[in-house]
């Protein structure tokens, strides 16, 4: 299903009416260069800003941390400081940072830091990563759908729609308005790498994601007027000093699968993985938003993949990675690893999030921007 082919069932809302959007017809606002948490993160931060720091001694300085620390995997992918260092510098691929000359995109020395830290971070997945061995091309849609299936136990999805207050509802959107407010992004750098049935496969998809043409229903755009809904600011990366390293890795594993394309594979794997576990979800992020009392308005991107991540995950499975598969053999165990990559890094941050909440505390740092102003986002009586 399309986004123009909306179903009559679900009629498309009227705008909403809180808070103006960030999100304009023109050039994209830079990205506020976000605090350091660490030696790394702050000699980045010391260069967008033109400090003194060159750019040459990033490099150098990530390597000598990734020493210093020996980080075990899973210890990796929660460290604030290296996680927001190569998050900063693989958006210097994405979008302008407010400040930061356009031409330290190929500095390279900062290219060669993001090399460092983009080789630790991949090294971390393939441990962490559960993927399955043996599997021919021809089982990779079926494989898929087993390692994507739900195997019962309340998780996340569940607590907000059972349970989750307004004011967790906003932490969830901070969280994941790293990603959802560049949707689909990182994965579009896939397509000029890929051919045939599955360029087309993977053009289908990409193409429900960026609203079918119309800049209105670009995914990205229906998570900005829920941010609103909540009375949260939808300014891309306005929240980056909120979130821990549990957050952003996300952002940063799936950079590093888009971004080098001896990994096109993996893109495919995680984007397959990615579609086939958001239907159910955002099923039940819808329920949770309508139980607290907000509208058909607030609760359109939850509503939208329902219906078209229930097309998107056959499309994903069949023509994508299973084309794929067919298309590179050799390369099929690659797919995997990116779907399993997806699965782990999901399963990290749902984990910190639901901790957080049982134990009574806030999954932002430091409480976050949100403490205390939950009343404030309530939907009117």
């Amino acid at each position: 299903m399309t986004t123009t082919d909306r179903p009559t069932t679900v009629p498309t809302p009227a705008p909403t009416s809180v808070g103006p959007s960030t999100l304009r017809a023109g050039a994209p606002a830079p990205v506020g260069v976000p605090t350091g948490r660490g030696p790394v993160s702050d000699a980045v931060r010391d260069v967008l800003l033109g400090g003194g720091t060159a750019t040459a001694d990033v490099r150098d300085l990530a390597a000598a941390e990734l020493r210093r620390r020996d980080l075990g995997a899973d210890e990796l992918l929660r460290d604030d400081d290296l996680q927001l260092a190569l998050w900063m510098l693989q958006e210097l691929s994405f979008r302008a940072y407010g400040g930061a000359a356009d031409h330290l995109e190929w500095d390279l020395g900062l290219v060669a830091a993001r090399q460092v830290l983009e080789q630790a971070l991949e090294e971390a997945l393939r441990q962490v990563a559960e993927v399955p061995v043996g599997v021919a091309p021809a089982e990779v849609p079926e494989v898929l759908f087993a390692m994507t299936a739900e195997d019962g136990t309340p998780g996340l999805s569940h607590h907000l729609a059972r349970r989750a207050t307004v004011a967790e509802f906003r932490e969830l959107m901070v969280h994941r308005s790293v990603y959802h407010l560049k949707e689909a992004d990182p994965h579009t750098w896939a397509i000029p790498r890929l051919a045939g049935t599955v360029k087309a496969a993977m053009v289908e998809i990409q193409a429900d994601e960026y609203g079918g043409g119309r800049a209105e229903r670009m995914h990205a755009a229906l998570f900005a007027r829920t941010m609103r809904a909540l009375g949260l600011s939808d300014t891309y990366g306005r929240y980056l000093d909120d979130v821990p390293a549990t957050t952003l890795v996300g952002s940063t594993a799936m950079a590093l699968l888009g971004l080098n394309r001896r990994l096109v594979g993996a893109v495919v794997g995680h984007l397959a993985a990615f579609e086939m576990t958001s239907s159910l979800p955002n099923r039940r992020y819808g329920a949770g938003m309508r139980r607290l009392g907000y509208d058909a308005d607030a609760t359109w991107f939850f509503d939208e993949h329902v219906e078209a991540d229930a097309v998107h995950e056959q499309v994903a499975a069949h023509d994508l990675a299973g084309g794929f598969a067919r298309q590179h053999p050799h390369r099929t165990d690659e797919v995997l690893f990116g779907a399993a990559v997806g699965l782990a890094l999901d399963e990290v941050a749902g984990a910190h999030l639901l901790g957080s909440w049982q134990a009574g505390q806030s999954s932002l740092l430091g409480g976050g921007p949100l403490a205390g102003s939950s009343a404030a986002a309530a939907p009117a009586a």
